[in-house]
């Protein structure tokens, strides 16, 4: 299985796997990401997973600049777009907590994220079979 195809089947993963523990568990699942997950104080996970997902981008544009693989720049364009969030996490965390509370408090706003994701998880898995 490709790099590429495995990236697309990952990110989708874990897209509606969220979706899901976040039907699941309701209200129980706001708490734990506005208290434990995404905490007041930065908990050290947040530093690893930005650092990892910055370097997921890095070695992701390398692959793409190494293999010939027909597209491999449009997930790369799109993983790319993941890295706001990793910046985010590692500079501006106040802010991004911020963002998640006021998106947790808000069923609206947190329901078109949550249809957003979903369907991108779609495409994702549909890349993953037809284009990779």
């Amino acid at each position: 299985m490709s790099f590429f195809k495995i990236l697309c089947f990952g990110w989708a993963a874990l897209g509606i796997g969220s979706r899901i523990g976040m039907v699941l568990l309701g209200r129980r699942w706001a708490a734990w990401e506005t208290r434990k997950a995404y905490s007041k104080s930065r908990p050290a996970w947040v530093v690893a997973v930005g650092v990892l997902g910055l370097l997921l981008i890095a070695y992701t544009w390398y692959r793409v600049f190494t293999d010939s693989v027909a597209y491999d720049w449009v997930i790369a364009a799109l993983l790319s777009l993941t890295g706001v969030k990793a910046i985010m996490f590692l500079f501006r965390y106040h802010r991004f907590r911020e963002f998640v509370v006021q998106v947790m408090a808000d069923r609206t706003r947190l329901r078109k994220i949550n249809v957003a994701v979903v369907a991108f998880s779609i495409v994702l898995v549909a890349m993953g079979i037809f284009v990779y």
